[in-house]
């Protein structure tokens, strides 16, 4: 069921921080932020993906020979890396070369499309903010790869990862998906992290929280 990519060390791309950064524990909220996530995310796996996963499951492979899962390293709190789960998108190759998704990318199958344009290829990882890896609201987490690119040369980049990644933010929310393809959408992508970071509070996840719903229900073009 799983596919693994880039699973083989790891350490591949950059070294775990051993600081904690100053803002991890500067919320106050953190009790109420964790004891949500863990709620909603029980909610949702009892009411919804207990079936949804499966009929999807089966739906992927049909639509393409292949595991259901995706699973990749991604960076975490604290640089802390982790296991990443999606519903699998692409069809399989054996290169394990990192290449950022694009606009008509052939390596998308059909049903990928559809899945990544409604954010469905996400509900795997609410098994991630059960675990602890992830919260539902924060920066989203990058693959290492493409964090190695910006981890000691774009200020303030490693700010995002002083907080839990989540499988929403507010980065996303106001139109920053898809690849990250010049500084100048990466910069602008950590300018949101970093005020999220600096103003998060609950009633900000539950705003968010919204915006993600309507935006799943309208489709996200950019989500590719």
């Amino acid at each position: 069921m799983l596919s693994n990519a880039s699973l083989s060390s790891t350490r591949s791309y950059i070294d775990e921080p051993t600081q904690t950064f100053a803002t991890t524990i500067a919320y106050k909220g953190w009790l109420r932020k964790r004891l949500f996530d863990i709620v909603f995310s029980l909610v949702i796996s009892f009411c919804v993906l207990l079936w949804l996963i499966p009929l999807l499951g089966l739906a992927i492979k049909l639509n393409s020979p292949g595991p259901i899962l995706f699973v990749q390293l991604r960076t975490g709190r604290n640089g802390r890396q982790f296991r990443c789960f999606k519903l699998r998108t692409m069809i399989i190759r054996q290169d394990v070369v990192f290449q950022q998704a694009t606009k008509d990318d052939p390596r998308v199958t059909k049903l990928g499309k559809l899945l990544r344009k409604t954010n469905l290829d996400e509900l795997p990882q609410f098994m991630n903010v059960l675990m602890g890896h992830m919260s539902l609201v924060g920066p989203r987490p990058h693959p290492l790869p493409l964090d190695a690119q910006h981890w000691h040369t774009m200020p303030n980049y490693t700010e995002r990862y002083s907080v839990k990644p989540g499988i929403t933010g507010l980065a996303q929310v106001r139109g920053c998906r898809g690849e990250t393809d010049t500084l100048m959408k990466m910069a602008h992508r950590v300018r949101l992290d970093r005020w999220y970071i600096a103003n998060r509070s609950f009633g900000l996840d539950l705003k968010i929280c919204w915006w993600t719903i309507a935006k799943m229900l309208q489709g996200d073009d950019k989500a590719h």
